[in-house]
């Protein structure tokens, strides 16, 4: 116990680096998540059905293959396409590596949020968005001013469970060389030649910022059955 205690003290700094850059990537993987999400959601329910089987597809191909494997075949991959990420440093995070990463879990994540979307959405009784055309809105107007409003307030808890598992997810970019809380534990085991400990303090990171996101969940989950039920 005292070593782990002396190695979070000793490389406090090198810890919260990571802390905060597994904060960065889940947090833009999380909101861009979630905007491809809702896209995938609307050409899920557009009735196009061209529209229909690539959203279908796409989720389906994302949802069977490990979000490691997406990873890599973002940062390995694009570049084999010609396609490169600018390399330069930001707030001394890799830009290149960053880039690679988040947009891999903005793919895995759009997936599942547009299943998400796409269930709070058919939530929502039919009737509001028949009314709302019957007031002179076309379709996709009454969408967007009534039923989308109704859908985020709806599947808002379930999104927070999505952020919480990016969280977790986030560790996966530390096989691209991106320094996030996994790869610092990495880092630390080859300077201070102990396995054990900084494992055991990136756990304890990981618990603290999922319990905390999941303790605020909760907080909101109250609050919105109080207004629903006034």
């Amino acid at each position: 116990m005292d070593l782990v205690i002396d190695t979070a003290v000793k490389y406090n700094d090198i810890f919260m680096s990571g802390a905060k850059i597994t904060i960065i990537i889940s947090l833009l993987s999380c909101f861009f998540g979630l905007l491809l999400g809702i896209i995938l959601a609307f050409m899920k329910i557009s009735g196009i059905k061209i529209l229909q089987a690539i959203a279908t597809v796409y989720v389906e191909i994302i949802r069977g293959t490990p979000v490691l494997v997406q990873i890599s075949l973002v940062f390995f991959g694009l570049p084999f396409l010609g396609i490169h990420f600018p390399s330069f440093q930001i707030l001394g995070v890799d830009f290149e590596r960053l880039s690679a990463g988040v947009l891999a879990l903005i793919i895995n994540s759009g997936a599942y949020e547009c299943e998400i979307v796409r269930s709070g959405i058919q939530s929502i009784p039919k009737g509001q968005l028949e009314g709302a055309m019957s007031l002179g809105f076309s379709k996709w107007e009454s969408m967007i001013r009534i039923i989308i409003p109704q859908a985020i307030r709806n599947i808002l808890p379930v999104i927070g469970n999505e952020f919480v598992t990016l969280i977790k997810e986030s560790s996966q970019v530390s096989v691209i060389g991106m320094a996030d809380l996994m790869y610092t534990a990495t880092t630390i085991q080859g300077i201070s030649f102990q396995p054990f400990p900084p494992l055991v303090i990136v756990a304890l990171y990981y618990f603290i910022m999922t319990f905390f996101v999941s303790m605020c969940l909760k907080v909101l989950e109250r609050r919105l059955k109080v207004k629903s039920v006034r």
